[in-house]
């Protein structure tokens, strides 16, 4: 609770740290922060091209099925990608001045998270073109599932931000896992297409509660399961507290090692 109260007392140096990147993300593009659109909308336009037209699956609506499941993948995609570095890309800052080491993958993932935010506009007006419509007591439950789905994120940011100062090469591996789990999380396609002997090892991936979750609120307008949400939320706190202890082990050696 000590350390926690801490990290509070340091809060307006994580909300600069979220505007800075925010603002240099597409720093000295044309299109500039119209990226945080353009960027899934083409990534849409692919998939959907590939899997409503080249390999069909049958699935209604597709686009939408498959947008609702991207944005929040590549939010924690982002999330683990960009804080993996985020001790390294910041180690003249870690060896001047002491802060809370735990605020620098709290910005960075709080970034990604305000970032897919922007892009829940578009999710919003997908769903309201495409006529079907929201429920409105589902979509109450939004804001637990992206709180479950930052509990995650933040927790594997903080584990791999942690290792990567000692581990320079995980920077690298980690585009090759996040790739890998794309294709391991239900994004792509429906739970349902699963073979029933496969589904124990899906839900152990801490990320299919959490697209499950998503879909059933904004493709299906279904209140989500109570199971769902306490499975992702229970996985989430696991992986935080793990990462979270972990960090405070390993950046004991940060200031030698950078």
């Amino acid at each position: 609770m000590k350390r926690i109260k801490e990290i509070w007392e340091y809060r307006e140096m994580i909300i600069s740290l979220v505007r800075k990147d925010l603002r240099g993300r597409y720093k000295g593009s044309v299109l500039g922060f119209l990226w945080t659109f353009v960027n899934p909308l083409l990534q849409l336009c692919v998939y959907t091209l590939v899997f409503s037209t080249i390999m069909r699956n049958g699935i209604e609506k597709f686009y939408l099925f498959l947008f609702v499941a991207l944005v929040p993948w590549l939010f924690f995609s982002s999330a683990i990608t960009t804080g993996a570095t985020c001790i390294i890309s910041s180690k003249d800052l870690v060896k001047k001045i002491y802060f809370p080491r735990e605020v620098l993958p709290i910005a960075y993932v709080t970034s990604s998270f305000v970032n897919m935010l922007f892009s829940f506009v578009i999710i919003f007006l997908a769903i309201l073109f495409s006529g079907i419509g929201f429920n409105f007591i589902a979509i109450l439950y939004l804001p637990i599932i992206m709180i479950v789905e930052y509990i995650l994120a933040l927790g594997i940011a903080m584990l791999t931000s942690a290792l990567t100062v000692y581990f320079r090469d995980l920077e690298h591996i980690l585009g090759i896992v996040t790739m890998a789990w794309m294709y391991l999380t239900p994004i792509l396609y429906s739970v349902d297409m699963i073979p029933e002997n496969f589904l124990p090892v899906f839900y152990l991936n801490p990320l299919t509660p959490i697209i499950i979750g998503y879909r059933d609120i904004l493709y299906y307008k279904n209140i989500p399961h109570i199971g769902t949400l306490a499975h992702g939320l229970v996985l989430g706190i696991i992986i935080l507290i793990i990462g979270w202890i972990s960090f405070n082990r390993l950046q004991r050696g940060f200031a030698e090692e950078l």
